[in-house]
């Protein structure tokens, strides 16, 4: 896509919804970072489901430290991968209290230094939590780039790279909410609703719906 026709979509997504944030639940900065570690091969539904009963009982790392991973894998059993992510729910909350008194890093490497930590989870606490201009590239967003022609790439590195040199800097900062919710509601893998697309004229994925 040109440069122009990307600022075009972004505007066009601000326009259509100026304030994006993630759909996943939280109360704070560590539940939030708890809330991306469970959602990896998880809806954000499910994760809220399984949140609304594990936050009120730990809702910071020292108790949730407390509660320990049997009593973290009792509350989010619902969820894929529930034992390995317990394990690295109840890891990264002693890390945080031994070396950030309880609190989560603004700082990508120390991020990635917990456990159940990759880039794009660190990407989204960096964006979500910090307002860094970062950009977590999951499927939907991989998928989106690619189809759309909008930054192509190989691999999730890739086009995260190329994202963060095409999207406008105005639009930077909540580019990450806008993709993922264009590619969860309207550009679906199996059948994007190119009907319902308000950017479909930019688009360059040759094998529109109706």
């Amino acid at each position: 896509m040109p440069r122009a026709a990307v600022a075009e979509a972004f505007q066009r997504w601000q326009t259509a919804n100026p304030t994006p944030t993630t759909e996943l639940e939280y109360g704070n900065g560590f539940q939030l970072l708890v809330a991306v570690v469970l959602s990896a091969q998880s809806t954000d539904k499910g994760v809220n489901l399984a949140t609304r009963r594990l936050f009120p009982v730990a809702p910071d790392a020292a108790a949730m430290a407390t509660l320990g991973e049997a009593g973290i894998a009792e509350h989010i059993k619902t969820i894929g991968l529930y034992r390995n992510k317990a394990k690295n729910v109840a890891m990264l909350s002693r890390i945080l209290l031994e070396r950030h008194a309880g609190e989560v890093p603004a700082d990508r490497g120390a991020l990635e230094a917990l456990p159940g930590v990759g880039r794009k989870t660190a990407n989204v606490v960096l964006n979500t939590l910090f307002r860094q201009p970062t950009m977590a590239v999951d499927t939907h967003i991989f998928r989106v780039a690619n189809r759309m022609g909008l930054a192509p790439g190989k691999d999730v590195l890739e086009v995260e790279k190329a994202l963060l040199r095409r999207v406008p800097k105005d639009f930077l900062l909540d580019a990450h909410h806008w993709l993922i919710l264009h590619g969860r509601y309207v550009c679906t893998a199996r059948k994007p609703l190119c009907g319902q697309c308000i950017v479909r004229d930019l688009c360059e994925y040759r094998d529109k719906t109706d």
